[in-house]
């Protein structure tokens, strides 16, 4: 997919975030020297929260089959 934008999130990349309540948004503001900025309306937080949830879900199960097949 060249037309997406890939931003890789590690434990040790700076996260602020920055609710605009003029907007109705909250920014996630990502690294330092080039900054990434996710931008989410009100109504869209708790699907993100969703999404972020069910991934970590996935990850934490794929770890413990990995652990239960060793």
């Amino acid at each position: 997919m060249p037309d997406m934008v890939r931003v890789h999130v590690t434990a040790d990349l700076p996260m602020r975030p920055l609710a605009m309540p003029f907007a109705d948004r909250v920014e996630l503001r990502f690294g330092k020297a080039f900054p990434v900025v996710l931008v989410v309306d009100r109504d869209a937080v708790p699907r993100l929260r969703e999404v972020l949830d069910e991934g970590w879900k996935a990850l934490q199960a794929s770890a413990a089959r990995q652990e239960g097949g060793q």
